[in-house]
């Protein structure tokens, strides 16, 4: 395809921008280069302006900013459109894969039900896969009020996106599900746009979670964690400042209540707690959840793991947003803090046992989701006041959710 004269594309640039310098390039990647200044300050309205004078010679602009703080625009050659989604059946058919692994991942087992030579109770869960529905409902509910919320505001702003593709995961995983993404199949036009579709799926996800949670917590009982020595098993889940919160509203207590602090002080004792999850205090009290709550908390741990504030997870997009380039600095801290809190139960309670390596999984995700950023066709148009306020809420609302030691087993 071939272009206007530069002459031509340079006097619609001018309208929106003092020109200092202009740099030809190669038509294949980019077209021209110009350095200078934006003239308005208004920079979202001239970007609108030039990108519809461009638009008839197929020419789409990018604004930059170089390390000296001058703006830049890059004369583009546009994508194609991409084509409209095809095949959505195939999210279809993954939503009931997920929602019918859900079921039997939420069933009640009758007491006295499980077989006694050891082997995995298929029959058993499928026999009863009914009465996993509170789960499966409570679980997909806020997945997909999740994703949803991705989803509506690529809506909104016109950014190609795809219907949510559900994750079935019978057996391999306790909540029958590796979770949801969409695909943005577009570019979102500058940072505004893009904080708003990263921050949508977190805010709509836990407007379902939290009610689920303390719906759950109230249908839940305290019961006594059960000793080794009775040859019991489980697992505990792990607390955030938040759940801890929770627990707090509903029972009246800090939870799991110890028989005794081991010669701690109370505060001491909940600090390593809090971040070790050791020891586990066998014959204290603690919530046997309902499987309504167990939805409530997963939901809550989903939330906080993708509000890390890193690379093209929900919580990076933030970031971007709040911090612009400079929010690359965030990953290397985010990798040594995880990989600090796998060691730190050891150093807590000086035993080996205590090595938390789900951190080190999610070690793995940053290396491959959290060093690459969607940037926008805009980047130089910053967050407006209150976009910023919720960005900076978002991060504590992280904090808050954060679960050091996600569960530990018994």
């Amino acid at each position: 395809m071939s272009f206007p004269e530069i002459d031509v594309l340079t006097g619609h640039v001018s309208r929106i921008f003092r020109v200092e310098d202009v740099t030809m390039g190669d038509p294949r990647e980019w077209i021209a280069r110009y350095r200078g200044q934006l003239v308005s300050e208004d920079t979202v309205a001239a970007y609108d302006q030039l990108a519809d004078a461009l638009k008839p010679y197929g020419i789409t602009p990018l604004f930059r900013k170089d390390e000296e703080g001058r703006h830049i625009i890059l004369l583009a050659p546009s994508p194609a459109l991409p084509k409209s989604q095809a095949r959505t059946y195939i999210n279809v058919l993954l939503f009931v894969l997920t929602v019918i692994s859900m079921m039997l991942m939420g069933v009640e087992v009758p007491p006295g039900s499980m077989p006694t030579d050891g082997s995995f109770p298929f029959a058993l869960l499928f026999k009863n896969i009914l009465t996993g529905w509170p789960f499966a409902l409570s679980m997909m509910g806020i997945l997909f009020a999740h994703e949803m919320g991705h989803y509506i505001a690529c809506r909104i702003y016109k950014v190609p996106a795809t219907l949510p593709f559900f994750i079935p995961a019978p057996f391999l995983s306790p909540l029958g599900t590796l979770g949801a993404f969409i695909m943005m199949r577009g570019v979102p036009k500058n940072k505004r746009i893009l904080f708003d579709v990263g921050v949508a799926g977190p805010i709509a996800g836990l407007v379902v979670a939290i009610p689920v949670l303390f719906l759950g917590l109230s249908l839940s009982h305290l019961g006594s964690i059960g000793p080794a020595a009775t040859g019991s098993s489980g697992f505990l889940e792990g607390n955030s400042l938040f759940y801890l919160f929770s627990k707090f509203v509903v029972f009246g207590k800090l939870l799991p209540e110890p028989v005794n602090f081991g010669g701690l002080s109370p505060a001491i004792y909940w600090v390593r707690y809090f971040l070790t999850a050791q020891p586990i205090p066998f014959g204290g009290l603690d919530v046997q959840l309902h499987s309504v709550a167990l939805a409530g908390w997963a939901g809550v741990l989903v939330t906080a793991l993708n509000l890390v504030p890193v690379g093209t997870l929900d919580g990076g997009h933030v970031a971007y947003g709040l911090f612009g380039e400079k929010a690359r600095r965030i990953f290397p801290i985010a990798i040594g803090v995880l990989i600090g809190l796998a060691f730190l139960p050891i150093l807590l309670t000086f035993s080996l046992s205590a090595f938390n390596s789900s951190w080190l999984l999610w070690v793995f995700i940053l290396f491959w989701l959290g060093n690459v950023r969607a940037q926008p066709l805009d980047d130089i148009t910053e967050l407006d006041p209150s976009r910023r306020a919720l960005g900076f809420f978002m991060l504590l609302v992280f904090v808050l959710l954060f679960t050091p030691i996600p569960m530990v087993g018994y």
